[in-house]
């Protein structure tokens, strides 16, 4: 992070604040979604982190490296790298959500609408490289 918005921003008490409750927003509502199928819990910690990068040098480092949270906040930092896992687990929900649509009879415009945002949002994400550590047990598979 740049030093200067650092800076600018722990002197500005009311800019920090905001970034603080909207990062213990996000970060309550992303630990809500390990429990609640379909609710994105890794965009939610990302979306924390960045908050905490400019409110909280405390909180940030907390999430960073945390066991669970810091590794995939870590590979999308460096690397904006996602991980086999987290793209298979996406598009299943995404495949899920349409599903779930479906058979609720949800009119076929909003169900089209709904299907070339997360066809579009899918292609993202499954573009999106491997992190470091996965790219090299790929290529020490015979």
């Amino acid at each position: 992070m740049d030093e200067s918005t650092t800076t600018q921003l722990r002197r500005n008490p009311l800019a920090r604040a905001l970034w603080l409750a909207f990062g213990l927003c996000s970060l309550v509502v992303g630990f809500i979604g390990i429990f609640v199928p379909l609710l994105p819990t890794t965009p939610l910690m990302l979306l924390a982190a960045f908050c905490f990068a400019r409110s909280s040098r405390r909180l940030h480092d907390w999430l960073t490296r945390h066991p669970r949270f810091g590794p995939p906040i870590e590979a999308w930092h460096r690397h904006g790298a996602i991980s086999r896992g987290g793209k298979q687990l996406s598009v299943f929900a995404m495949l899920l959500v349409l599903l779930v649509s479906l058979a609720l009879a949800v009119p076929w415009e909003v169900l089209g609408i709904q299907a070339v945002v997360l066809a579009a949002v899918a292609t993202f994400i499954l573009s999106r490289p491997l992190p470091p550590q996965e790219r090299d047990e790929d290529e020490s598979l015979p």
